[in-house]
């Protein structure tokens, strides 16, 4: 084969330095983009960040799907059961150690500065403490220490005392009846069910403790002792039916368990809340709803003026280093700034099209896909995709991930969609509103649904119902 040289145009693509820190910086958080300028700016002399008047602390969010803390592994399918009987049921109590509301700050000019809050000790040792105080000999003291070591977060002791006593040196000749006996004396500490092996264990210390007088306390013992898979999946005819009892007593031990606490040590965990910095801020001005950029959230970075100056009479190497690293700066100030001005077009063009949620709610959610937002500015889908997550719009209703407002649509009988995010609404306010005695099961929600034009299987509802963490009928049944 002869060989030759040809001359051939071709057109391509090229993503220059700058285009790839544009699109790395737009995928970035808030506080991402804050610790990756930190690195910028001990890199490049040229660059420095003019310092804000006031900081911007941020909002807490709190992740209202985080699962409650584990029970123990060898419990964990009890535990399981328990829960899910005992969330659905409406209480005084927080089952799941929720914090009460802040006390107001104070209003007075004149007061000293605020004390800060000591940090709350932690579970072993708030437990230790208490050892040291035992009338107990420094051996047995020792074996309860140990235990203690042994517990989970929730306070609860996952390997058992056989395994336990094995696991220790044998020159140290620890008995399993030794730990048995120190087992009892955790038991008796603060928090009370502290040391259980069992969700079942742990109620039935709580319910031990409490005065012989309590109204239903010995049938609650024989619930939570014996029965207490019955209870968790509501099958109160069995119930009644092995305690022997009426609904009246059966619903008396069903409210005392309920004021119990199965994670006794969860209290004393680490409960710190994520705090964000929204990147936009919605309000209704003269009825129309406009965005604008957080301030606070918007570096101001600019270019070392001393530096700069210096630059222009220089020659050389050095200055040759430091032109680059001025076009660097630069570059850096021309992508920050562009990223907030597309974070802030993506958000104005999702307000306009959700203003119905704006105004009314969840229940007034539109269908809306990335493509729709893209074709309007546009913009490519994936820069829509960078842009909507980790970036967050706080509004008069909360503050929300710009991916929230975008879904699925599910299809109406006037021919119209509505949005997957208004029929999960409208699934909470049906199951808020329904009899405990009889739930709604998802064919009946689905029907209600198709009665106000909305077409939804039943599948589809039950995939939605799990995805609110709402139990199924049977155990949101109550007595």
């Amino acid at each position: 084969m002869k060989q030759s040289l040809q001359l051939k145009l071709s057109q391509h693509l090229t993503l220059t330095p700058q285009l790839q820190q544009s699109i790395r910086l737009l995928q970035l958080s808030t506080q991402e983009l804050s610790q990756e300028l930190d690195r910028m700016l001990m890199e490049n002399p040229l660059l420095e960040l003019e310092e804000p008047a006031s900081g911007h602390q941020g909002a807490p969010v709190h992740n209202g799907e985080e699962a409650a803390p584990s029970a123990p592994n060898d419990t964990a399918k009890e535990s399981s059961a328990t829960d899910a009987a005992l969330e659905s049921q409406p209480s005084d109590l927080d089952w799941f150690g929720s914090g009460s509301a802040a006390p107001a700050a104070p209003t007075d000019d004149d007061a000293g500065p605020p004390a800060l809050a000591a940090e709350p000790p932690s579970l072993r040792i708030h437990l230790l403490e208490q050892v040291t105080l035992l009338n107990l000999d420094a051996h047995d003291k020792t074996l309860v220490a140990l235990l203690v070591d042994a517990l989970d977060e929730n306070g609860y002791l996952t390997m058992g005392l056989d395994e336990l006593s094995e696991s220790l040196p044998s020159e140290l000749e620890i008995s399993e009846e030794e730990l048995r006996i120190a087992l009892r004396h955790l038991q008796n500490l603060d928090p009370t069910g502290v040391g259980a092996r069992s969700p079942s264990e742990c109620l039935a210390l709580q319910l031990a403790a409490q005065p012989s007088t309590t109204p239903g306390r010995e049938l609650a013992l024989a619930i939570v002792r014996d029965h207490l898979e019955l209870l968790a999946a509501h099958d109160f005819v069995r119930l009644r039916k092995a305690l022997g009892c009426h609904d009246e007593r059966l619903k008396e031990a069903q409210r005392l368990i309920q004021s119990l606490d199965p994670r006794p040590g969860s209290a004393f965990g680490s409960n710190e809340a994520r705090y964000v910095v929204p990147d936009v801020i919605v309000k209704k001005v003269k009825g129309v709803w406009v965005a604008s950029l957080n301030a606070d959230a918007m570096p101001k970075l600019r270019v070392n003026s001393m530096y700069a100056d210096i630059l222009k009479g220089g020659r050389g190497a050095p200055a040759s280093q430091m032109s680059q690293q001025l076009q660097e700066a630069r570059w850096l100030i021309k992508n920050v700034q562009q990223r907030f001005e597309t974070i802030l077009r993506v958000s104005q063009s999702i307000i306009d099209r959700q203003r119905n949620f704006f105004e009314h709610g969840e229940v007034a959610m539109r269908p809306l896909v990335l493509r729709e937002i893209a074709d309007l500015l546009g913009l490519h889908e994936s820069t829509v995709s960078r842009v909507t997550t980790q970036k967050f719009m706080f509004t008069p209703r909360g503050i929300f991930e710009l991916k929230y407002f975008f879904g699925s649509h599910v299809a109406t009988d006037a021919g119209g969609a509505c949005s997957a995010t208004a029929i999960r609404a409208l699934i909470k306010q049906l199951v808020a509103a329904e009899d405990g005695k009889r739930p709604l099961t998802d064919a009946r929600i689905a029907e209600i649904l198709s009665q106000q034009g909305i077409v939804v299987a039943r599948r589809t509802i039950a995939k939605y119902r799990e995805s609110l963490h709402i139990p199924p009928v049977n155990l949101r049944k109550a007595l």
